[in-house]
């Protein structure tokens, strides 16, 4: 016998729409940044690491460079990937690939964002994320241990 209830989860999943996300893990003296998502946004007032969506026949890496230009006027050196994560709203599934980078140049102007701060990794979970982000915080917490 079918499941019906498990039936329409699945097909619930498959209709939703999954939108892939460069994001940035900025680093900087030991801490990283944090952006805080403004009201007019989705999930308002939650923090996030920047980023954004991965244009069609963009590769992630150039996506990255392009949002963080646009969203806080820095130039970034984009380094070692963590691995994607795919996480499900109740209205569309985003999947986050989230890269280890630093500043290359220019200072911080939030042109979408509410508020910026910078964190230790270890402090990081304190903030209200948007839920797509606390398992990459966890992810990017475990590689930062492992770093000599």
């Amino acid at each position: 016998m079918i499941d019906s209830r498990r039936e329409c989860q699945h097909q619930r999943f498959y209709s939703l729409k999954n939108i892939h996300v460069a994001c940035a893990i900025i680093e900087k003296d030991g801490k990283v940044l944090s952006t805080q998502r403004s009201e007019a946004m989705s999930l308002p007032l939650k923090w996030e690491f920047p980023g954004g969506k991965i244009n069609d026949g963009e590769r992630p890496e150039e996506c990255l460079k392009r949002e963080v230009h646009e969203e806080l006027g820095i130039d970034i050196v984009v380094g070692r990937s963590l691995s994607p994560i795919t996480h499900q709203y109740p209205t569309f599934i985003v999947t986050l690939y989230p890269f280890i980078c630093r500043i290359r140049s220019g200072d911080i102007t939030l042109h979408e964002h509410k508020a910026l701060t910078w964190l230790s990794p270890e402090t990081l979970h304190e903030l209200d994320w948007a839920e797509a982000d606390i398992a990459l915080i966890e992810d990017y917490r475990k590689a930062f241990m492992k770093r000599p």
